[in-house]
C-alpha cells in the first residue's frame, strides 16, 4: 500500500494523509476531497452558530493557545438558534462584565489580538500563508460552510504538529461574517481584511447577498483600523466592478495606486495562495485585484 494512500478500517481510502515530520513523527493531514461542499450557502438563514454578545466576552485562548493563557469562563452563551451545532466553535465569556465598558484603546498594548481577518476563507490557503509571512500577527479565517471549516481546522492542527512553533498564530471558525462581525472585533481592531473570490451571486435578485455592499462596508470600516487595508480579488469582472463601485462610493475607503499595490508583499498571496486562485490560473483565467485603505472618520480628520 502506498504511504500517500492510507485506507481506513474497512479498506476505504482515509480522510487523512499520513506524512512524516522532521523528527519522525507521523502527522495526519486532511484530504481536501473528503471535505468538499457546495460553494453556495444562504447567508440569510439562521445557521446554528455560537457567538459572543460583545468582543470583550470572546475567549480566544482555544484558538491561539500559544498566545493566550486563557480566562476564567462562565457557561452562558448566545446562539442564533435554540440548539448548538456540534461543529460550532464554543466561546466562553469571563464572569466579569466590566469588559463591556472597554474599547480597544483601553486594552493593554501587550494583549494579543486578531489583526488579520480572512472573510470567507474557503480551504484556508490565504490564512495559512499569511500566518507564515507574519508570525507575530494573529490571523483568523471565517467560513460559513461546516465541512470546509472542519478541513481548515484539521489542517492547522496538523501543521502545528508538523512544524512545532509555527502556525500557532492562525485559526478558523465557522461564522457568518455578514451578520456577526461586530460581535468579535472592537472598533479599529483589524489592520487587514480579505475578501477573495467571494460568491458572485450572478442573478440580480441575489445581489443583496454579495459580501461587499454599502451597508456591510460600514461594518467593515468599523472593524478596520484607520490606515488598514481591505483586499479584494475575483475572476468575475462584473463582481470586481461591483466591489470597486461600492468601495469607491464609500467615504471611509480610498483605493491605493497600482504602484503601491504591486509593492505590497501580500499581493502574491492574494493572487496565488487560495484554492480558487490556483484554479483560475490553471484555466488561464483573469484575476481582478483591488486594495483599499481605511480613511479617518470625517469627525477625526
Amino acid at each position: 500500500m502506498n504511504a500517500s494512500q492510507p485506507t481506513g478500517e474497512n479498506g476505504d481510502e482515509s480522510e487523512e494523509e499520513e506524512v512524516v515530520a522532521a523528527d519522525g513523527t507521523i502527522i495526519k493531514l486532511p484530504r481536501k476531497r473528503f471535505f468538499r461542499q457546495r460553494a453556495h450557502s444562504n447567508v440569510f438563514s439562521d445557521h446554528d452558530l455560537v457567538y459572543p454578545i460583545h468582543p470583550g466576552l470572546m475567549d480566544w485562548s482555544g484558538h491561539y493557545p500559544a498566545f493566550f493563557s486563557g480566562k476564567a469562563a462562565a457557561d452562558k452563551m448566545v446562539t442564533d438558534t435554540e440548539e448548538s451545532d456540534a461543529t460550532a466553535v464554543v466561546f466562553r465569556p469571563p464572569p466579569d462584565l466590566a469588559c463591556l465598558n472597554t474599547d480597544l484603546n483601553s486594552l493593554a498594548s501587550t494583549d494579543p489580538r486578531v489583526e488579520f481577518a480572512d472573510i470567507g476563507c474557503g480551504y484556508g490557503g490565504l490564512s495559512i500563508a499569511l500566518a507564515k509571512m507574519f508570525p507575530d500577527r494573529l490571523v483568523l479565517g471565517m467560513e460559513i460552510r461546516v465541512k470546509v471549516t472542519e478541513y481548515v481546522r484539521r489542517k492547522i492542527e496538523a501543521l502545528r504538529l508538523k512544524e512545532p512553533g509555527s502556525y500557532g498564530n492562525v485559526s478558523v471558525m465557522r461564522m457568518n461574517a455578514m451578520k456577526f462581525l461586530p460581535n468579535f472585533f472592537y472598533k479599529g481592531q483589524l489592520t487587514k481584511m480579505f475578501f477573495l473570490f467571494p460568491d458572485p451571486h450572478f442573478k440580480r435578485r441575489k445581489h443583496k447577498a454579495r459580501i461587499i455592499t454599502s451597508t456591510l462596508l460600514g461594518e467593515y470600516a468599523y472593524a478596520l483600523a484607520v490606515g488598514g487595508l481591505l483586499y479584494t480579488n475575483t475572476d468575475v469582472r462584473d463582481l470586481h466592478e461591483w466591489m470597486v463601485k461600492h468601495l469607491d462610493a464609500h467615504p471611509l475607503f480610498e483605493r491605493i495606486s497600482d504602484e503601491e499595490m504591486n509593492a505590497d508583499p501580500v499581493l502574491p498571496l492574494i493572487m496565488h495562495s487560495t484554492e480558487e486562485s490556483i484554479k483560475v490560473a490553471r484555466n488561464a483565467g483573469d484575476k481582478f485585484p483591488a486594495v483599499y485603505r481605511r480613511l479617518p472618520d470625517p469627525a477625526d480628520a
